[in-house]
This record gives structure tokens, C-alpha cells and sequence, in this order.
């Protein structure tokens, strides 16, 4: 049969396991997909061609001698380039980790080598995940599949742009404020953020430790399901992970079922900020889901307004910290004055040319609220709000079994529309920065299509642990979507100039 690439991962899996087609012809055509439109996308950085048909015909070799096999084996991934791997470049979309090869794997891409996934490369991304657009890349940035002048969103853009663009059916995001789920909004593609600890922190080049998790990017439900329940888990080598069992994502996702579910609309997150055919698809969903049997009752989390403040002190604080270790001394860039090279030069010489503006102003803005004088009229009063926006989602899921909101405030917007306008580039993550904040799990999922055409999305939260709620309301949601719109969302998309999906 002809491998086709825009089926969903898990139908590609039920093709692998009957041997309708091979995990080597699978990963090739990706590949191919790749090299015909990267070159207008920009969503890899890394291309591993030989290293994927390996572990393809790895995988070949093992289902025909009659292993038992992961669900997913055979199934290309693409993976954020913030996420280590052992052999292949990763560079956090810097400069300054240009050309470096890490000598370990992240834990989550130890599960996924060991599932048998090949993984087709690393994706683009705002430099050390600072910024909503993907447009602070050393290397240049990603191109929205729908729009190819506009942003797939940020950090995560990569990701996001590859899964849309049909060049890999999974990829792994990271999500420190919403970039999974921003992006996911904005290029029509399933993004979760799991609840914080729940899956390992272990390599991944940490922006902020108290904030930053891994995810899955997908087209569907199910797939992003699926993708969790694998990396998803205890690990003793990340002092954050988490122990607690977790029911099934899969089973949830599938069940489709949300008779007698409580859904809680956040006034703090539509109104006034959200542009308004956003805001008709977010009231469109949830009239759907009212009709298949769920209870929509508002409810109010009024220091969710102080969340985005609470952020921008507390993430270029961690940010600050962790970026101390890039200083031209371990690895990385090293750039050597050639008047009196001592190490404060050469540190402030390699640190000058290998971070961006973004990364930058972010470390600037982290070091004043950490200095002396300052910590606890910044950093520690926003640590103070950030426990109040804990306590508005405690008392929430007291009355609802989920929240709901718009994923982003507008649709993607044009590639350097808002560069030079830092406060406009942050507002994108207002509605997805509450969720770092309380460490709980959200999903953002496709809801139509809004201004000019382009894809709108509604995130919904859950309580800590609950993920599989996620799973159950936003596959109802697809479902019920995708069945009104004739097929999946991403059958939507007009023509990329010059390379048709």
C-alpha cells in the first residue's frame, strides 16, 4: 500500500502491527516529506535520516520475528531540540550550544528509543525556549503550514509546524508558560501539557525549573494519549518526578463520553483581549459539548489577572540561574578576546555573542529581581501570587471536574509583527501561563476557524494527577467537531505557497 503520512499515529501503528506497510517505507516517506518542505518551514534544525531507517528497520526486523513490540514502535517522532540526545546536535535554538552533541539522553528519549520510535530530528525553537513565536531562533524562524507568513507560535514552534505540516505524525514539545499549547492553537494540532512531575525532567535544558515541562504534539486525542501514557512516569534521576500512579489516558480519549461532566468557563480568560471570532469558536464548543451532555457553569479565578506579572518575575529568575552554567568555560561556544583573554572576558565576551535580545533581557530582567535589595519585593511577592492562583484552581475544581478557555487570545499572527513590541509578544500566553503556575495538566484542542482563515483553539485544565479528564472532554470535543466539519481540521488548510499539503 501507499504510506499515507497524513493518517493519524495511531492508525499508523494498526497499519505496522497488521504489516500493511513497514516501519523503514513509513519513516522514509517522512523523511521525504521533510526534504520536499523544511526548505519554506524552517521546523528542523536536525535532520538524523540515517539514525531514524535504523531504528526502522530495527523495528522491522524485531515485529517480523515475532516480538512484542510497543504500541508506537515503528512510528517517526520529531523531538524540541531543548530536549538532550545522545549522538545528535542540540543546541536550545542558541548560538552558543551550536554544533554541540550531548554525550546522554534525556529520560523521556530513553523511552522513546527503547519503544522503538525513530526519531526523524530535532525541531526549531525560540532560543532556550524564551518567546512566543519561534522567532528568537539563532537560526532563523519556523513558518506556519497555513500561512507561511505568519508564526506557528512559541517556544515549541518546530514541533508544532512539523506535526501540521504532515512532516512527522508525533513530536515532543516542552511547555514552561504554553508552548505546547500555544502553538498547538495557533497550526491547528493537538498540545498537551501533563501535570508538572509527571513526566521526567531529566534533559531537558532547563529554563525554568519550577515551570518547565515536557509533552506530546499531535493531530489527534488518542495520539497525544498514547504518546503520554509512554513518557510519562517516575524517575529517581529528576528530584521533581513524581511517584502517583495515573489512569488511563487512552481509555479516556476514547471513551468520548462526557454525560455529567461539570466544565467551568474562566471569566478572567475570554472577553475582553480575545479577538472575537476566537471567542465565537470557544462558544461554539462548548454549546457542543453542553448538547452531548455536559454542565457548563461559569466560574471566577480573580488572580488569575496577576498570573501573567507573577511569570515575567519568576521565570527570567529561575531562567537567570540556570543560564549561569553557558559561560564558554565547560562546553559549548567559547569566544576568546584577543587583549588580555582573562575568564570574567571571556565569559562576558561568549556570553555577549551567543545569546540573543530575548535571552538577554530575560537574564537581565531575572538578576535585578534576584539582586540584593529586590528579592523579596519581586521575586517573593510573586511566589506570594502565584500560591493565589494555586488556591483560585483549588477552589474551581471544587465546583467543576474541568476549566475551559480560549488556548490564545488571536489566531497567528505575521512574522515580525510584534518583534520590537516585547509586552504585545508576552500577552499571547495569558491564558496558558495560570497552568505552569499550579503545575496542573492542560490540553489545548483545534476549535474551527477564526480570523482570516486560520486555526482557533479552547485549552481545558484539570486538577493535578487528573490528566485523563483532559483526554475524556477533548476527544469528546474533536469528535464532535471533526463530525460537523466533515473530517479533521488540518483537511482545512489551504495550499503552503509553492507546496501543496
Amino acid at each position: 500500500m501507499s504510506v499515507d503520512i497524513r493518517s493519524s499515529a495511531a492508525a499508523m501503528a494498526a497499519a505496522l502491527r497488521t504489516g500493511e506497510v513497514g516501519s523503514e517505507e513509513l519513516t522514509r516517506a517522512h523523511l521525504a516529506r521533510i526534504d520536499e518542505v523544511d526548505g519554506e518551514l524552517n521546523a528542523f534544525l536536525h535532520v538524523s535520516d540515517d539514525e531514524a531507517i535504523a531504528t526502522s528497520r530495527d523495528v522491522d526486523a524485531r515485529r517480523a520475528r515475532g516480538e512484542e513490540l510497543h504500541p508506537l514502535a515503528g512510528v517517526p517522532i520529531a523531538v524540541k531540540d531543548v530536549v538532550v540526545t545522545r549522538g545528535m546536535p542540540t543546541t536550545a535554538g542558541s548560538r552558543i550550544l551550536q554544533g554541540w552533541v550531548p554525550p546522554y539522553d534525556a529520560t523521556l528519549v530513553e523511552k522513546l528509543r527503547a519503544a522503538g520510535l525513530p526519531i526523524l530530528g530535532k525541531t526549531n525553537m525560540d532560543e532556550f525556549a524564551m518567546g512566543s513565536s519561534t522567532e528568537t531562533s539563532a537560526y532563523g524562524p519556523t513558518r506556519n503550514p497555513w500561512d507561511t507568513d505568519r508564526i506557528p507560535g512559541g517556544s515549541g514552534g518546530g514541533s508544532a509546524a512539523a506535526v501540521a505540516a504532515f512532516e512527522a505524525p508525533l513530536a515532543i514539545g516542552t511547555d514552561t508558560g504554553g508552548s505546547i499549547r500555544q502553538p498547538g492553537a495557533v497550526t491547528g494540532t493537538v498540545g498537551v501539557k501533563p501535570t508538572y512531575g509527571s513526566v521526567s525532567r531529566y534533559g531537558l535544558i532547563a529554563m525554568a525549573s519550577s515551570l518547565d515541562q515536557a509533552g506530546p504534539v499531535t493531530r489527534t486525542v488518542e495520539d497525544s494519549a498514547l504518546l503520554h501514557e509512554l513518557i510519562a512516569g517516575h524517575d529517581p534521576r529528576d528530584s521533581t518526578s513524581l511517584t502517583d500512579p495515573f489512569a488511563s489516558f487512552t481509555e479516556a480519549a476514547r471513551s468520548r463520553d462526557v454525560r455529567g461532566l461539570r466544565i467551568g468557563v474562566i471569566e478572567e480568560l475570554e472577553g475582553e483581549g480575545f479577538a472575537p471570532e476566537v471567542q465565537a469558536r470557544f462558544t461554539e464548543s462548548l454549546a457542543a459539548l453542553e448538547k452531548a451532555g455536559a454542565e457548563i457553569v461559569r466560574v471566577s479565578c480573580p488572580h488569575l489577572e496577576y498570573a501573567l506579572g507573577a511569570y515575567y518575575l519568576i521565570m527570567p529568575s529561575e531562567a537567570s540561574s540556570n543560564l549561569a552554567k553557558f559561560d564558554g568555560m565547560r562546553f559549548g561556544l567559547r569566544v576568546v578576546p584577543e587583549d588580555h583573554p582573562t575568564a570574567e572576558r571571556v565569559m562576558a565576551a561568549t556570553r555577549g555573542q551567543g545569546f540573543g535580545a530575548e535571552v538577554k533581557r530575560r537574564i537581565l530582567l531575572g538578576t535585578y529581581a534576584l539582586s540584593a535589595g529586590y528579592y523579596d519585593a519581586y521575586y517573593g511577592s510573586a511566589q506570594k501570587v502565584r500560591t493565589l492562583v494555586q488556591d483560585d484552581f483549588a477552589a474551581a475544581f471544587a465546583k467543576v471536574d474541568v476549566l475551559a478557555s480560549p488556548t490564545a487570545p488571536t489566531v497567528a499572527f505575521r512574522i515580525g509583527e510584534k518583534t520590537d513590541d516585547p509586552l504585545a509578544m508576552y500577552m499571547n500566553d495569558i491564558a496558558t501561563i495560570p497552568a505552569n503556575l499550579a503545575g496542573i495538566p492542560g490540553i489545548s484542542v483545534p476549535s474551527g476557524l477564526a480570523e482570516d482563515s486560520l486555526p482557533a483553539a479552547v485549552q481545558f485544565l484539570a486538577p493535578a494527577l487528573a490528566d485523563d479528564r483532559l483526554y475524556r472532554v477533548g476527544g469528546a470535543l474533536e469528535a464532535l467537531l471533526e463530525e460537523s466539519w466533515g473530517g479533521p481540521l488540518l483537511d482545512r488548510a489551504p495550499q503552503l505557497k509553492g507546496v501543496s499539503l
